[in-house]
């Protein structure tokens, strides 16, 4: 299992820092679809009990990212074609939506940071770095609609299928056209173009979802 290991027989928070850890591994896609989280094996990588590992493993679960199944414990839970349809079809519906509310929000500084994440894409040739970047890039500019209900759903979509857009996007010319709907999407957001946005936001995603389904058949 691929894992940093970490001591945490001296915190408090060890459940958080164990969660953490696992869901950074399976959104990154180092945890792969189906596999099982040996509550024995993490506590001895975390330095532990099994109490916070079992907790976190409860914690995944309810985010989605793991499965108990019968006789074989907690695994990475995997999506259908179905499901991560669905999820691409409720990102359509909400995003557009926040850029929009947000865009009016938006300062300079905001701008400038979500610009150094834009230009950061560009020149990224790694999937795991890109995929860092590519969140914190939507993330600066939807946190400006102060929708804080909207972006944790936003959140735990992406949790959900992170590590299938990360594994696609390094085939084809999938970076370079995402790194081009960036940049359109940035260059609205700071002429202030609020249709422009969403719209650009929406055909991002609409592109994203297309892409990945015509490869996962």
């Amino acid at each position: 299992m691929q894992l940093k290991s970490v001591d945490v027989s001296k915190t408090a928070s060890a459940t958080t820092i164990i969660f953490e850890a696992l869901k950074q591994a399976i959104v990154e896609g180092e945890l792969e679809d189906g596999t099982p989280l040996r509550q024995d094996e993490i506590a001895k990588m975390f330095n532990t009990s099994r109490i916070p590992v079992r907790e976190a493993i409860l914690k995944l679960e309810e985010h989605g990212l793991v499965t108990s199944r019968r006789y074989k414990g907690a695994v990475v839970s995997s999506l259908s074609h179905d499901e991560l349809r669905e999820i691409f079809d409720f990102r359509v519906l909400l995003e557009p939506h926040v850029i929009a509310k947000a865009v009016p929000q938006m300062t300079p500084e905001i701008l400038h940071t979500a610009r150094g994440y834009c230009e950061a894409l560009a020149i990224s040739n790694d999937s795991a770095e890109w995929g860092d970047l590519n969140r914190k890039f939507h993330a600066t500019h939807y946190a400006a609609s102060g929708l804080t209900y909207h972006l944790a759903a936003i959140d735990g979509a992406l949790d959900r299928i992170d590590r299938y857009l990360r594994a696609r996007i390094m085939l084809d010319d999938g970076m370079i056209r995402a790194n081009n709907d960036h940049l359109l999407i940035q260059v609205s957001c700071e002429e202030g173009d609020v249709e422009r946005a969403a719209e650009l936001t929406l055909n991002h995603i609409e592109q994203a979802r297309d892409n990945l389904m015509a490869y996962l058949k």
